[in-house]
């Protein structure tokens, strides 16, 4: 897939459930924060979405035009079944009410059994937002009587990916080994040089390098190469200890 849905969920086409949903606040975080992951869960034959809330813009480098290029690489490596935008305004998102139901309304179309939202904790108001409208959109989305479209939906569980602007010395519950697709993520990441490249020092180590080095550090902890670490607020079950590594 390489175009972006930016139509209103009730314009959008039926398709078949998702497996999970990942809500951005903007082109790249998605990436940044569980790229190996994305990868991983379609190779394994799962319908995974992408959700942009905006569209990044305005960035020192970048403009809509580029930023849309960019992010179809990217989506053109992740290989995504779905990917779209809902058009909200870039350092302004806000958690309202017209807001929840317009994300609720994409829950409601897309029907994906999991959500996956930036961690709660942030600096970035535009990550808090987004936070807090797809917990409250997932509640909005099993509503009846109700103008949004699409039957009324729950998703099963939100899970939270880090890609956060805060020094946090993180706890996650879990650790994906994201070996295999590291290289496949450093490129995808790499598609949004309007962002990461540009105007970025080119001493050592680069900002790339940092990302290396953060994977490398998560994949040690559960003696992998790579790692990307998510957190969870209701616990996780499990059928049988050898699920875990």
């Amino acid at each position: 897939m390489s175009s972006i849905h930016t139509a209103h969920p009730a314009d959008l086409p039926t398709t078949e459930p998702l497996d999970f949903l990942v809500v951005a606040p903007h082109p790249d975080d998605a990436e940044l924060g569980m790229g190996g992951t994305i990868m991983k869960m379609v190779e394994k034959g799962m319908r995974v979405g992408i959700l942009d809330l905006t569209s990044g813009e305005p960035t020192p480098y970048g403009s809509e035009t580029i930023r849309q290029r960019e992010t179809e690489s990217a989506t053109r490596i992740l290989n995504v079944c779905w990917r779209g935008n809902a058009g909200l305004p870039n350092r302004s998102l806000e958690a309202t009410l017209e807001n929840r139901e317009l994300l609720a309304s994409y829950f409601r179309v897309l029907r994906p059994r999991w959500i996956f939202a930036p961690y709660w904790e942030d600096a970035h108001p535009d990550h808090l937002a987004a936070t807090q409208l797809t917990e409250a959109a997932r509640f909005w989305a099993k509503l009846s009587k109700t103008q949004m479209p699409g039957e009324r939906f729950h998703p099963e569980r939100i899970y939270y990916y880090y890609c956060i602007h805060l020094r946090l010395a993180i706890s996650p519950n879990w650790i994906m080994n994201i070996s295999e697709q590291w290289e496949r993520k450093l490129a995808a990441i790499g598609c949004y040089e309007s962002q990461f490249i540009e105007g970025r020092p080119s001493e050592k180590p680069t900002l790339m390098d940092r990302f290396r080095d953060d994977a490398a550090y998560w994949g040690k902890l559960i003696n992998r190469n790579y790692g990307e670490p998510f957190a969870t607020k209701e616990p996780l079950a499990l059928d049988s200890l050898q699920d875990l590594l």
